[in-house]
């Protein structure tokens, strides 16, 4: 146990490495990056925005896609500041505490948002296979129950697997070859068994991928086989295009996801898991507000009528 204590003690912070290859271009990185982010929160809080000053919009749908994009903003905010301090000066290093904090902040919203996803993935069943039921069971308190139970499952699971790892010892050297404080390599820098740690860490992110998932793909089939039996051309693309967003937003997201974090072994592809995991966390989430903005005519309609309201 003592020499334990002793070995935690070496490490009082770690340096993210960031991107050696191409930090010679920090300014411009700094600027794309930051430009990058600045129209993620931008986009985001404008359908937040939208959501809550326009009554047409204030249905489950956009219920679910306001705190949907709360948490993108969440999320990205416990990544990029960071990034951008390394490409602006250069300064790598994060304080222990700091970075389990955003190891845990990054896992919980990341959960969060996966299990909202599959919230989303049942509105959109109960509208277009339950129409008649759905104004009744998709109530505002169901809505809200919803919500608060995937930020409560994500909290909950997240929170163990946090616990577990700030119990391990971390020992020199204490570079984090990513540019965030990623569980993945974190748990890879402990000099204490992790077999344990890592057995867990890979079970609940396959939980939480898969399980959300599973729920996306069964409500989803169902649609489809519900927009096949109906009967108008123009009644199959109007259902449709009230979940394309979506569908388009949820092959991003479990694509890359899946490709980063469905691996036992993380120290095998970490090159690339930093490459994917910034592709992820930057490109992503800036084309999911636009996604939904682009190809959503009932915002298209907000926006136009808040912009009315600000003319005059």
């Amino acid at each position: 146990m003592m020499g334990e204590a002793r070995n935690r003690a070496v490490v009082q912070e770690f340096i993210l490495e960031g991107f050696p290859a191409v930090q010679h271009l920090g300014n411009v990185l700094f600027l794309v990056h930051l430009l990058a982010y600045l129209a993620s929160i931008m986009a985001n809080m404008l359908i937040i925005t939208n959501t809550w000053a326009d009554h047409h919009l204030q249905t489950p749908m956009y219920f679910f896609l306001s705190r949907f994009s709360f948490c993108e903003c969440c999320f990205i905010t416990t990544v990029i500041p960071k990034l951008l301090v390394i490409f602006l000066s250069g300064r790598q290093i994060i304080p222990f505490t700091t970075c389990l904090m955003q190891s845990f902040s990054f896992l919980f919203l990341g959960s969060t948002i996966f299990f909202l996803m599959a919230a989303m993935s049942l509105d959109r069943y109960l509208a277009i296979c339950k129409p008649l039921h759905y104004p009744t069971i998709m109530s505002l308190r169901t809505c809200f129950h919803l919500v608060t139970a995937c930020f409560i499952v994500g909290f909950t699971l997240i929170t163990g697997l946090m616990v577990k790892v700030s119990q391990l010892s971390f020992c020199r050297p204490h570079v984090i070859p990513h540019f965030f404080c990623d569980p993945g390599p974190l748990i890879q820098l402990s000099c204490s068994d992790t077999r344990s740690t890592e057995m867990l860490a890979f079970g609940l992110v396959s939980f939480i991928l898969f399980t959300s998932l599973i729920i996306t793909i069964i409500a989803y089939g169902n649609i489809v086989v519900t927009i096949v039996r109906l009967l108008s051309a123009k009644e199959r693309q109007k259902a449709f295009s009230t979940c394309s967003s979506h569908l388009i937003v949820l092959s991003l997201v479990y694509s890359s996801c899946v490709f980063i974090y469905v691996k036992p072994k993380q120290m095998d592809r970490l090159d690339s898991n930093r490459e994917a995991a910034l592709v992820n966390t930057v490109v992503t989430l800036l084309l999911n507000p636009i996604i939904y903005t682009l190809r959503n005519k009932q915002v298209h309609q907000a926006l136009r009528d808040g912009w009315s309201r600000v003319k005059l």
